[in-house]
């Protein structure tokens, strides 16, 4: 598979493999999501690789086919999750919903970064720059990308001017400059630095 990530990881482990990644760890905005993709080892799309190296159209294709070909779970953390558990916590607790919504119990997960979730109820190796070694996690994080950045489009249609169709959530230019001239929504990460400071001079104006 040249120089992109290759199935060994899974090959050498064997049995049901689930490979395990997040997006939205940095936005201000949106939940964390998670995906958990086991693939047919004969059936594996041409194609995967690391979300971020691909551009949205092909996303959107490896999506469909992943769905075709493979057994996917998406894993959830809400706004509330984030800020109650931290950034890091809500998006581990994001992979293990993930991994068991599977319609099969992995033997064995793989799982993008450098720390399993706590309570998984298989075995799991924890794997730096997963989405470019192992195609089980390039394809997690491939499905994991086009459901949140869906979502955000939604988002955006209920809380217009902040960009979030373009920019999924991200702090770009667009998205702090609304921030200061619309206002927080429900949607934003009130921990979020940006977002807070703010909160953080409404609250001295209105005092």
């Amino acid at each position: 598979m040249g120089d992109g990530p290759d199935y060994s990881h899974e090959a050498a482990l064997g049995g049901v493999i689930a490979g395990v990644d997040e997006v939205g760890r940095g936005p201000l905005a949106g939940p964390v999501t998670a995906a958990a993709v086991v693939l047919d080892a004969t059936r594996i799309p041409d194609g995967l690789n690391d979300s971020k190296k691909l551009s949205a159209p092909r996303r959107e294709v490896l999506f469909g086919r992943l769905h075709d070909l493979a057994d996917v779970s998406l894993g959830w953390a809400s706004i509330e999750e984030i800020e109650a558990l931290n950034i890091r916590g809500a998006s581990l607790l994001a992979m293990r919903r993930a991994v068991e919504g599977l319609a099969r119990s992995p033997d064995h997960a793989l799982i993008d970064g450098n720390a399993v979730p706590p309570g998984l109820a298989c075995p799991a190796t924890a794997l730096v720059k997963g989405d470019a070694r192992s195609v089980s996690i390039a394809a997690a994080s491939i499905v994991a990308k086009v459901a949140r950045d869906r979502v955000m489009v939604a988002l955006a249609q209920q809380h217009p001017g902040y960009g979030w169709e373009r920019n999924a959530g991200y702090g770009t230019a667009e998205h702090l400059a609304a921030l200061k001239t619309l206002g927080v929504t429900p949607a934003h990460r009130r921990s979020f630095r940006p977002v807070h400071n703010i909160l953080y001079q409404e609250k001295s104006v209105t005092r």
